[in-house]
């Protein structure tokens, strides 16, 4: 499977098959990451209903020897994008290059990636929402008429040359769909949300990814660990190997529902699968602002964080679960934050959650 690895100051391309980086990983993280990612359609747990609109479309494809269509996947972060990207690559018996919007600064980025694509390849970009003005221009004619235009020359020698590029379906990932510019998001054939995980859904997650790492668990420990992973697949995984190590230490490193709900209390994990910064932002809106409404830069800057930080991480998942709601004014708390949370008449915040 082709690779780019991309940094600020050059593009390398390496070629790899089945294999996918990211530039942002550490080694350890990327051998993790690759062990467990799925690599065809009956690995990949949940998303049915997207999973079988892809089925259709790339039989489809692969009956018309066309490239599938341009493809956009956007909803909160770690719910399986890349993954998805490369299951479609796979299904499709071809490349992938992998690279993010943050890297293509440069209009050479974004070409040098172009002209090195072969037909039928899949190219995924990460973060599309982050591309720059000129680097999306150049995108647009490879996307739908699959040609870039480039100059040479210099003052009266200067020229534009129109150079062909193969056949390949472009697949970007967004946490921000609505942060798109319209002529890039019209140019995506098939655009989907991913949607939050179900509890049924990443105890299967979690089943799959122990039996990958060799990790005793049954199907109640599974479960306990699902029950606070926020309903993403990538805090499952995370949750996984910081529970194993809670068992091998103070048990015989099999994961049952007590270790699993143990391990967690000590990672100040709640039941709703909050942890100190959420249950932190929500006490700041309670006690400080009277449960708000307050704004979002407030937020962050009282929690030392940046607001994009709070907006992309924090908020999705609070917002989901309904501890909190964006109005025109600001964020505040809901009914069922004061329930969930015994929330008094003069707003304290109990922190007795587990």
């Amino acid at each position: 499977m082709a690779i780019i690895s991309d940094d600020n100051d050059n593009t390398e391309i390496k070629e790899t098959r089945n294999k996918d980086i990211s530039s942002e990983e550490t080694s350890y993280d990327m051998s993790f990451e690759y062990s467990i990612r799925p690599k065809f359609f009956d690995d990949y747990v949940g998303q049915s209903a997207l999973k079988s609109t892809l089925k259709i479309s790339i039989e489809a494809a692969k009956k018309s020897e066309m490239p599938l269509d341009h493809i956009l996947f956007y909803g909160p972060a770690g719910l399986g994008k890349t993954s998805l990207a490369s299951v479609i690559a796979n299904e499709m018996n071809t490349d992938i290059k992998i690279t993010s919007a943050p890297s293509l600064e440069r209009p050479r980025d974004i070409i040098g990636i172009l002209m090195s694509i072969k037909a039928g390849d899949v190219l995924f970009i990460d973060e599309i929402h982050r591309l720059n003005k000129i680097s999306e221009e150049i995108l647009y004619p490879a996307m739908e008429d699959f040609y870039i235009d480039m100059t040479t020359g210099k003052a009266q020698t200067l020229k534009s040359i129109r150079i062909p590029v193969p056949k390949f379906t472009l697949i970007g990932a967004t946490t921000k769909a609505g942060s798109l510019s319209g002529p890039l998001r019209d140019r995506f054939g098939i655009i989907h949300r991913l949607e939050f995980y179900t509890v049924e859904e990443l105890s299967q997650v979690i089943i799959r990814t122990a039996s990958i790492l060799g990790i005793d668990i049954d199907t109640k420990g599974a479960e306990a660990i699902a029950k606070r992973s926020r309903g993403t697949p990538r805090i499952a995984n995370r949750l996984v190997k910081r529970v194993r190590d809670y068992a091998i230490v103070k048990s015989d490193g099999a994961i049952n529902a007590d270790i699993a709900n143990e391990a967690m209390d000590i990672l100040q994990i709640d039941k709703y699968g909050l942890d100190n910064t959420d249950r932190t932002l929500l006490k700041i809106i309670a006690e400080k602002y009277n449960g708000g409404p307050v704004g979002i830069d407030t937020l962050a800057t009282i929690l030392g964080e940046d607001s994009k930080t709070v907006e992309d991480v924090y908020e999705p998942y609070l917002v989901q679960k309904g501890f909190i709601q964006r109005t025109t004014r600001g964020r505040k708390l809901t009914p069922f934050a004061y329930q969930c949370f015994k929330l008094n008449n003069n707003n304290d915040f109990q922190q007795s959650l587990f």
